[in-house]
């Protein structure tokens, strides 16, 4: 035709007559394959849109290197027959009678075998002689030799009996052809049917099936699913499968139900309680094929079904009511055992109970828990009871599962199951019992020695009395009070002072022993409020203010009282009988209750003052404090030399520029192997000289001087300490060891013999003295080269002894380059300058 289907035979061409050694067959066409029978089938779908079409096929024979090709014509619908005597082998296309015949066969069959099929028959037989032949699966494949076809006549046989679950169909081909071997016909498939028999049963998949199903499930909850298979023809009634239950045990009829086509087990009563019936099942599972007729097959399987535990049953007590007793003070005590009733599983969730107090615990003196291994409410005093306050106490409990109810037992039991439990406290001889254990008196501060008051009062628990007991004091911090042995109050042994107590405004705690005539005791606390009395004046809390002018206009005074705030502020700040000058010099104003504003007029010259100051309290007391102002020249309180002195030295710029003057003179000309330092003290700027004693020279703002000896120096790691002392007036040399005190001018006219020093004292005064004078008088004006009155100052003798050493010892080196220990002076030095040239 002038379309074929991919698959589907063309014909066949005789292999063997052209090459038989062949071994690689080839087609030169790739829309055709080549069988090693000669079948040539269509590879894909062809269409021949002409009216032929050819193609070659090469054989080739690879061990001998030989090759032949095949010319293959195919023309539309047209009979071909090959001449007489003609080598070349042509396809023959004639008119198509024999077509492919049903053909079945029984599954099983019993013979007599070989069986006969059918026949096949060519038209092609009408003119020529046809030998018939057939191969596929059956034939010249497994299972060999099951099919044969008579050469002749054609008729197809089966030698043996097929399982259809092995082979369902053979496609066997069948060929015509001539006594020379060339084909008479197109190859005719022929499809062989196996007809399935119903000889197999149909199996489960599980020879036992395990499943769970919680109790009280509902109808219709599903438990599981059982399957089988048959291996017979699907779709057909051998394979149409029917389920059912063949048996259950214990016999309970209608407890589960089965799906017959799906295997589906569900629950089928509303009855499946484990606990009132059994929690295990076993079922007898059917399957039936022919949809369960009873010619159908059939196999059973088991089906062993758990009936799980759910919380469908709630907790009840053995009994409503229950009793216990326990002695009073004991506590941490196990007092009775409660046992319940679960039909649940054991020591599961659903089965463990919980207890609750619902009422009679509200002091919290009981605790109950569960005994794990019992389940029993266990009931335990763990605070102690009062026999005297309660005789017996009753206590509602309450019991619940671990699990939560199931639906249905929830509505059914809305409330849990509750007992009374009656627990009866027994009495016991006790102590003496202090309580409150804190009580509190009151008195006034200041009371005469010997007040009585209230003290602290304990009590027999049994007669509820103090009768018979013996009060003693424990603790008593400042010793204020004596407390009387039988009646526990307390007396005064000294003056109360609220201000005295630590911490102030507080309680004052004593402790006290209360004592029976058994020897029991117990403590408590006596709280003492001592009230305040107003017995202390406020007080002024500054002594010395700096009071810079002009840039300060006032200073600021607070005061302070130490009695309870009802008793003090606000103040009121007054100048005490002041003079006519200092009322003239100074005002007071307020600032705020416990503050007040010292004023100066402004014609105050600038002195230290002293201005004496009346404060009060509210209610009158009063006190009278003088309060040293220093009404000073500056910009800051702390620029003020008394402000320096309180605050310590401060060496300035220009007292270090003198001591380097000092240390260069030592290097002069007419040098002497003495020590020179320049002192700053303050403001104040001098030069000292010594041999083995020492001179001092000390300039103020008006050029005043004096000289004066100094104990030897004592040197000590290479510093000084240089004292000065008060004397007579003497020579150096005779000043040497007594350390007294003159000037230079009484020195001036004698003649002194130092030791190592090569001049004599007026030599060196000559020469020392001119020039240290203008030194110091250029030391004594500011940058503007204007005289000033605060860098150069006098100072004055201040004790003996300083730990700090000399500020500026100069050795007695020679070497010329006897400056370079200024740089090594140490840490103490360092800081120092450091200090002074912060301006």
């Amino acid at each position: 035709p002038s379309k074929l289907e991919a698959d589907k035979i063309v014909g066949r061409v005789n292999l063997k007559d052209c090459l038989s050694s062949a071994d690689l067959i080839q087609s030169g066409d790739p829309d055709f394959r080549v069988l090693d029978d000669g079948s040539v089938y269509t590879a894909s779908t062809v269409v021949l849109s002409e009216e032929k079409r050819s193609f070659t096929i090469w054989l080739s024979d690879t061990k001998t290197q030989t090759q032949k090709e095949i010319k293959v014509l195919l023309e539309h619908q047209k009979k071909v027959l090959r001449k007489r005597g003609t080598k070349e082998p042509v396809l023959r296309r004639s008119k198509r009678r024999w077509a492919p015949i049903p053909c079945s066969m029984q599954e099983n069959s019993l013979g007599p075998f070989p069986l006969f099929l059918q026949q096949v028959q060519s038209d092609a037989a009408q003119n020529y002689t046809i030998f018939y032949s057939i191969s596929g699966r059956g034939v010249d494949q497994e299972p060999l030799n099951l099919f044969f076809i008579e050469k002749d006549t054609g008729n197809l046989y089966c030698t043996r009996a097929v399982d259809r679950e092995e082979y369902d169909i053979f496609d066997l081909i069948a060929y015509a052809s001539t006594a020379d071997g060339y084909s008479a016909d197109l190859p005719l498939p022929l499809p062989i049917r196996v007809e399935d028999e119903n000889d197999n049963h149909p199996i489960f998949t599980e020879a036992v099936y395990n499943f769970e199903v919680p109790e009280s499930s509902r109808v219709g909850t599903t438990v599981g699913v059982v399957c089988a298979t048959d291996r017979d023809e699907p779709d057909t009634m051998h394979t149409r499968l029917k389920y059912s239950i063949l048996e259950q045990s214990p016999r309970s009829p209608g407890i589960f139900a089965v799906h017959p086509s799906t295997g589906v087990i569900t629950v089928a009563a509303h009855y499946l309680d484990r606990e009132v019936t059994v929690d295990k099942y076993s079922l007898i599972m059917k399957v039936q094929d022919m949809d369960g007729q009873f010619f159908g097959l059939m196999s059973t399987s088991t089906c062993m079904i758990t009936v799980k535990d759910s919380n469908d049953n709630a907790p009840t007590f053995k009994q409503n009511k229950y009793e216990a007793s326990v002695e009073e003070n004991a506590y941490n005590v196990e007092i009775l055992r409660i046992p319940i009733e679960d039909k649940d599983l054991i020591n599961t969730a659903n089965w463990r109970a919980n207890f609750t107090i619902l009422k009679g615990n509200e002091n919290g003196h009981f605790k109950i828990s569960t005994d794990r291994e019992t389940n029993e409410g266990v009931l335990c005093v763990v605070k102690p009871l009062n026999y005297e306050e309660n005789h017996q106490v009753t206590l509602e409990i309450g019991v619940n599962n671990e699990a939560p109810f199931t639906r249905d037992v929830a509505l059914r039991t809305a409330a849990m199951n509750r007992a009374l439990v009656t627990v009866h406290v027994r009495d016991q001889d006790e102590g003496p019992e202090c309580s409150p254990a804190t009580q509190y008196v009151r008195i006034k501060e200041n009371s005469a020695v010997g007040s009585k008051v209230n003290g602290y009062k304990a009590y027999d628990p049994e007669t509820r009395s103090s009768n018979g007991l013996r009060y003693k004091k424990l603790h008593d911090p400042k010793g204020w009070i004596t407390i009387d042995e039988i009646l526990g109050s307390i007396t005064t042994s000294k003056v109360l002072d609220r201000e005295a107590m630590t911490p102030r405004n507080d309680l004052y705690n004593i402790t006290v022993l209360a004592i029976d005539q058994d020897g029991r005791s117990c403590t408590g606390t006596l709280a003492v409020n001592v009230e305040d009395v107003n017995d202390n004046p406020p007080e002024i809390l500054q002594s010395y203010v700096t009071v810079c002018k002009p840039k300060m206009k006032h200073a600021d005074i607070s005061a302070v009282d130490p009695d309870d705030p009802v008793h003090g502020a606000p103040f009121y700040f007054s100048l005490a009988n002041p003079s006519p000058e200092t009322s003239r010099m100074w005002t007071l104003t307020k600032v705020n209750d416990t503050a007040a504003r010292l004023s100066y007029q402004k014609n105050a010259e600038f002195q230290e003052y002293s201005v004496p100051i009346t404060v009060k309290d509210r209610e009158g007391q009063s006190t009278t404090k003088t309060l040293r102002v220093n009404l000073c020249d500056c910009t800051h309180p702390s620029q003020c030399p008394a402000a320096r002195r309180s605050a310590g030295v401060v060496l300035g710029k220009w007292a270090i520029l003198a001591i380097l003057l000092g240390i260069a003179l030592l290097f002069c000309k007419n040098t002497v192997p003495c020590d020179i330092k320049l002192i700053n003290k303050g403001n104040s700027c001098g030069a000292c000289c010594s041999g083995n004693g020492f001179m001092t020279q000390t300039v103020n703002t008006s050029g005043q001087g004096f000289c004066g000896t100094m104990g030897s120096g004592a040197k000590n790691g290479g510093q000084e300490t240089i004292e000065m002392v008060k004397g007579g007036h003497q020579t150096l040399e005779s000043c040497r060891g007594t350390g007294h005190h003159h000037t230079l001018d009484s020195c001036r006219g004698g003649h002194v013999d130092v030791d190592n020093c090569r001049y004599t004292y007026s030599e060196w005064h000559s020469f020392t003295q001119p020039r240290l004078g203008e030194k110091l008088h250029l030391c004594n004006q500011n940058e503007d080269h204007m005289p000033s009155q605060d860098y150069v100052l006098t100072y004055n003798y201040e004790g003996r002894g300083s730990p700090a050493g000399s500020v500026g010892c100069c050795s007695e080196k020679q070497e010329e380059d006897g400056l370079d220990f200024l740089n090594n002076l140490g840490a103490k030095f360092t800081a120092l300058a450091e200090t002074c040239t912060k301006r």
